[in-house]
């Protein structure tokens, strides 16, 4: 089982997304995500949690946690989510930066378009990594389109 790790800074935004996403993504027998932070904060940013819901994900009641080496050597990738210069480099860890705006204090319109973004990149690497769920009938990967 293939872990990847989901870093922002506060782990109250862009990680919580990307790391709901890939688990919604992902099947489940082969990978899952976890997110951190290199400065974690109390809470889930309020912005991030209206649009997630929004998606049928509710992360309210998630909790920031502190991107730590022994979760770092946990994982099979680690992607970086604008704190990649916060983390050293990892023998023989996957590496990805994508920079991407914090949503924090953000308006809706905004956060949403970080939502978007994120959730395709997700969605890009669960399946150039063939990691995608199978549909439940027959044998075709999920597709997804975000406009």
């Amino acid at each position: 089982m293939k872990v990847y790790i989901f870093a922002c800074v506060h782990n109250a935004g862009r990680s919580q997304m990307a790391s709901a996403f890939f688990n919604q993504f992902a099947d489940p027998h082969l990978a899952s995500a976890r997110s951190a932070g290199t400065a974690p904060i109390a809470h889930v940013h309020p912005e991030v949690v209206r649009v997630m819901r929004e998606e049928g994900v509710d992360l309210a009641r998630v909790q920031p946690q502190k991107l730590t080496h022994e979760l770092v050597d946990t994982a099979s990738a680690l992607i970086t989510i604008g704190c990649g210069e916060d983390w050293p480099p990892v023998p023989g860890l996957k590496r990805i930066d994508w920079p991407i705006d914090d949503p924090r204090a953000k308006d809706i319109p905004t956060v949403r378009a970080i939502r978007d973004s994120i959730k395709q990149l997700v969605f890009d690497l669960v399946q150039a990594e063939n990691l995608a769920r199978k549909a439940s009938i027959g044998s075709q990967p999920i597709t997804m389109e975000v406009e």
